[in-house]
């Protein structure tokens, strides 16, 4: 599952590429429910696990209750990104607010690494106490009963966020998703070494952190993944590769555009935005370039989104040879 994280937002809506289809306000409401669910669960869960951790001696469920906290901080973050993001446009941010969801996720991936990263610590500690001859807690069954709990809700959890995270087409969501994920891996943590030194005697309770660290690594893996392009979209990256393939298409498919240049694309929190040249007939007049221009927008919108932006520099074509060729190599390339 660990490479699902590379495939975005997962399904892309039949419609649009980036934007859902319902208004800002709509799509903050849904998918605040989805983290304010989450953030309820998480507050239950936490209290479930610190009681647990307490009464049945298992630094390990008092370390998964400390994560299972920070799973709560980052669904505050998701609300309040979301809640930011939904703002329209003003004269202080004209492309809107969307990049403050980036912001949010980047956020959530960078959580994420410093948990795998404590886990992995955490693990290591206890092998090298293991190691030294020295005994660790042994604890009680009431601790494996509440990792299992912990790993049915957290993985149910993930599956409820991701799937709204990709309708939503929501980045924020789909780390927190992750999120709740690395909750349940280190619980699984907590069951192995639980469920060993019940099932095969005490000194197998190393198992619990020798799982740990393994669990980390993968962590640590969806944390890199979910900073990267988070990080990678507030500096200006390019649009993926598929859409950057579709607005070409459209560029190349609209009458009148005999050629096109220095297409620059750059994602906005859940829509984009496109700088493109046209080159037109020349002696077409100032309204009919206009009009291809007003045509080449409106398919663009309705491919990538009406909150998305566009901005169609029209240039007048003095050699139609020279660019029959290069549209005839961008269809190619295009369509191979």
């Amino acid at each position: 599952m660990i490479w699902e994280i590379m495939e975005g937002t997962g399904d892309k809506n039949k419609e649009t590429l980036f934007n859902y289809e319902e208004d800002e306000d709509t799509r903050y409401s849904q998918a605040a429910h989805v983290a304010k669910v989450g953030m309820a669960i998480n507050v239950l869960l936490t209290g479930f696990k610190f009681v647990t951790g307490i009464a049945g001696n298992s630094s390990a469920m008092i370390a998964d209750a400390t994560h299972s906290l920070s799973d709560f901080m980052t669904d505050i973050a998701v609300i309040v990104g979301l809640r930011v993001a939904a703002k329209p446009g003003d004269s202080t941010h004209n492309y809107g607010h969307g990049k403050i969801e980036t912001l949010a996720a980047a956020f959530i991936g960078l959580v994420l690494a410093v948990v795998a990263l404590g886990i992995f610590w955490g693990g290591l500690e206890k092998v090298f106490v293991f190691l030294r001859g020295e005994t660790l807690p042994a604890p009680s069954s009431i601790v494996f009963i509440a990792a299992v709990l912990s790993i049915v809700l957290k993985e149910w959890l993930y599956r409820y966020t991701m799937t709204s995270a990709r309708e939503l087409k929501s980045d924020a969501l789909i780390a927190n998703a992750w999120h709740h994920r690395s909750d349940a891996f280190s619980s699984i943590g907590t069951m192995i070494g639980v469920g060993g030194a019940i099932l095969l005697g005490g000194k197998w309770v190393v198992l619990d952190p020798v799982a740990a660290i393994v669990l980390s690594f993968f962590i640590f893996k969806v944390a890199f993944d979910i900073s990267y392009k988070n990080l990678n979209e507030l500096l200006e990256a390019s649009i993926d590769s598929e859409t950057y393939r579709s607005i070409e298409e459209i560029l190349i498919s609209t009458e009148g555009v005999l050629g096109f240049h220095d297409l620059k694309t750059r994602k906005i929190g859940n829509a984009m935005a496109a700088d493109v040249h046209i080159e037109v007939d020349r002696d077409l007049s100032i309204v009919e370039a206009h009009e291809i221009s007003t045509q080449i927008e409106n398919r663009l919108k309705e491919t990538c989104g009406k909150n998305s932006h566009f901005s169609i520099h029209i240039e007048p074509c003095f050699d139609p040879e020279y660019y029959t060729q290069n549209m005839s190599e961008a269809k190619n390339r295009i369509r191979p």
